[in-house]
């Protein structure tokens, strides 16, 4: 079984940064589109960036300028380095792989992480 797990959440002042991290585990073949998305209270879970096995790389205009997703495919990670960060970023930001393959030739679709919440305040 494929799973995700996020870490790197915290509280950050207005102007801060926080690095987000997603390590994949289950005897991966392949990972294809990996991606970050948050949901604050009360709102729908929206993307905020992906960054396909190639590394083509797509930013929601919100964030565009300020964060950055990155990954590493030998350790079947990514990251989201997260700078000038606003109260707006405030959320639960989620990983999710569109598509994975294991060694045993299973596939599975729209793997989800648990979710690290990310708290923007003075």
């Amino acid at each position: 079984q494929v799973q995700l797990v996020e870490s790197g959440g915290g509280l950050v002042q207005p102007g801060g940064s926080l690095r987000l991290s997603c390590a994949a585990s289950g005897s991966i073949l392949r990972i294809y589109v990996m991606g970050w998305y948050r949901q604050a209270p009360g709102k729908q879970r929206e993307l905020v960036a992906a960054i396909t096995s190639g590394g083509s790389t797509n930013y929601a205009d919100s964030v565009k300028g300020r964060f950055t997703i990155s990954r590493d495919n030998a350790k079947n990670t990514v990251y989201l380095q997260m700078n000038s960060l606003k109260p707006e970023d405030t959320a639960v930001y989620y990983c999710n792989t569109d598509r994975a393959v294991t060694t045993a030739g299973h596939r599975y679709l729209e793997v989800w992480g648990q979710g690290t919440l990310v708290t923007v305040s003075s």
